[in-house]
């Protein structure tokens, strides 16, 4: 494959991963609930978290699954074209999800979707994830300092599993999924951040 050829693939494969990444599950969900707009309560946010403050765990639940695999989708089918295919695609279902062009480029916070990028990567980095942001969770109550924390780790799990290319793309993931969750470390040093499970 010629490098102009590989270029065009590797667009696609980031296209393609933005489409999927783009689609604003919590959103759709809520409105098929008869919610209305999640976007209107709550931290105005698409996903699981703010879906939660509905009161619908369910619904938030669904979220949360949607989220993650179109990240791992993205990831897995663009795999069958090479491993490098497979990291551009969740870059682009990263980005997606971050900034869905169907809602004006103001989407999630990335945190579902990154676990989902990184169930498709490298399964075992999603578990540490996982693992992580339960146990800050389950002693904090605080669902973003638990996705904050966890998220900071996953470059140096990931560059312990051996693989350097991988965490260095997972820094840049990070790196955008804090400055998004700017506000939230705003209201966590101000001691005003909401808790897992508060409405409102």
């Amino acid at each position: 494959m010629s490098d102009e050829a590989n270029l065009l693939h590797l667009l696609a494969a980031l296209i393609f991963g933005y489409l999927l990444g783009s689609i604003p599950f919590g959103l759709i969900f809520t409105r098929m609930a008869g919610l209305g707009d999640v976007r209107k309560i709550g931290s105005g946010n698409i996903g699981a978290t703010n879906v939660l403050r509905t009161g619908r765990k369910g619904l938030a639940a669904a979220t949360l699954v949607g989220d993650a695999l179109k990240g791992t989708a993205a990831v897995v089918i663009a795999a069958q074209w090479g491993p490098q295919f497979a990291t551009v695609a969740a870059l682009g279902a990263f980005l997606g999800h971050l900034f869905p062009v169907w809602l004006g480029f103001k989407g999630g916070k990335g945190v579902a979707t990154f676990i989902g990028v990184l169930i498709g990567l490298k399964p075992v980095a999603a578990l540490v994830f996982c693992l992580i942001w339960l146990g800050v969770a389950f002693a904090s109550k605080y669902s973003s300092l638990s996705a904050l924390i966890a998220s900071a780790a996953t470059p140096v799990v990931l560059w312990l599993l051996g693989e350097p290319g991988m965490a260095g793309i997972a820094v840049i993931l990070v790196a955008l999924l804090w400055w998004k969750h700017s506000q939230n470390i705003s209201r966590l040093l101000a001691g005003t951040e909401g808790k897992i499970g508060q409405k409102g």
